[in-house]
């Protein structure tokens, strides 16, 4: 994307667009805020782990661009918005972490055309849901030595 194709697209001049953004970077976190803003609205109308995943998958498949950038651009306070349904479901801030980037590597792997047909993604994503779904019963496990033996809890 180039600011000048946007302008085009837009119908304005180019020069238009600094009036509203400093540069391409803050128009890119811009889009990148609103994207996590719509996929966090549309996975709070979900219930479960299942329906998170659907959702997800549908939205990154139908938005691939933006899908993208918001992995690349987006805030820390917009993806954890975004992310806030699947915590709750989950329960911990690490798991949900986990989550987010299944969901992400999947659809990324998808969109590489990295799966042999329908039936393989279709399992590999049930596989991933099922193994959080069950995960989010069991406590959380302390960190092991070797990240404390970096400073990581």
């Amino acid at each position: 994307m180039t600011m000048r194709r946007l302008a085009e697209r837009l119908g304005i001049q180019a020069p238009s667009l600094y009036k509203h953004f400093r540069d391409k970077g803050e128009l890119e976190e811009a889009l990148a805020a609103r994207a996590l803003d719509e996929l966090g609205r549309e996975l709070e109308r979900a219930a479960g782990l299942e329906m998170h995943g659907r959702i997800y998958r549908a939205w990154a498949l139908a938005h691939p661009h933006l899908h993208r950038l918001m992995a690349e651009r987006g805030g820390e306070d917009a993806e954890a918005r975004a992310a806030g349904p699947i915590l709750a479901a989950l329960g911990d801030a690490d798991r949900a972490r986990a989550a987010w980037a299944f969901a992400h590597g999947m659809v990324e792997l998808e969109l590489a055309g990295r799966f042999r047909s329908a039936g393989e993604v279709e399992a590999a994503w049930a596989a991933g849901i099922r193994a959080f779904r069950s995960a989010s019963t069991l406590p959380v496990p302390p960190a092991p030595a070797v990240y404390r033996s970096f400073g990581v809890d």
